[in-house]
């Protein structure tokens, strides 16, 4: 296994090699990541992505469960122009490439209004990197002119409530839905 200090160095290289805009971030155990926008090249990670999530952790990110992304899911989630909808990828170098270990979104649903939601690779979960790619989302968000974002959330989802607690979010019951929550930010 890598250390941490291996792991940056050899990452190192692949992210500063890297096009656009990006930050490169450090995780609770000081392993560096790099966060950017979504791009169309990104579609095959997407799908990677979202294979390599535990079933448990595809339904909490869809309130549903799916087997597998078709290309319908995909067309909507690479759906992204930066102010409507925009979403943060987060990659780690392993094994010799860049791969998808997270990323945030937000859709609007009204002039001020945009939905939210962030998923992080089970093997990567409780290292900070859900905040971080939600602070990316946010500070975003704010840019493109939006007031409120918010989340729909099954009520069991732990993680997120603490999440959206610590980011400011205030969580409430979904009127509609006993076994969801609504977290709501205002910005």
């Amino acid at each position: 296994m890598l250390t941490v200090k291996d792991h940056n160095d050899r990452a190192a290289p692949a992210y500063a090699a890297h096009p656009g805009e990006y930050w490169i971030e450090s995780l609770r155990d000081g392993r560096h990541v790099l966060i950017r926008a979504l791009a169309a090249e990104d579609r095959e990670r997407e799908y990677a992505f979202i294979k390599r999530l535990s079933p448990e952790s595809r339904h909490l990110r869809f309130l549903a469960q799916i087997s597998e992304p078709g290309t319908a899911l995909l067309d909507q989630l690479m759906d992204v122009d930066g102010k409507q909808r925009a979403a943060y990828v987060a990659l780690a170098h392993e094994n010799g490439e860049l791969i998808e270990i997270g990323i945030s979104r937000y859709a609007a649903t009204g002039e001020q209004y945009c939905e939210c939601a962030v998923t992080v690779a089970d093997e990567w979960m409780h290292l900070g990197l859900a905040t971080l790619l939600m602070e990316h989302l946010i500070k975003a968000a704010r840019h493109n002119g939006f007031k409120h974002l918010y989340s729909v959330d099954s009520a069991s989802n732990t993680a997120m409530r603490d999440l959206a607690r610590s980011l400011g979010f205030e969580t409430h019951s979904d009127p509609d839905d006993p076994h969801q929550v609504i977290h709501r930010l205002s910005l």
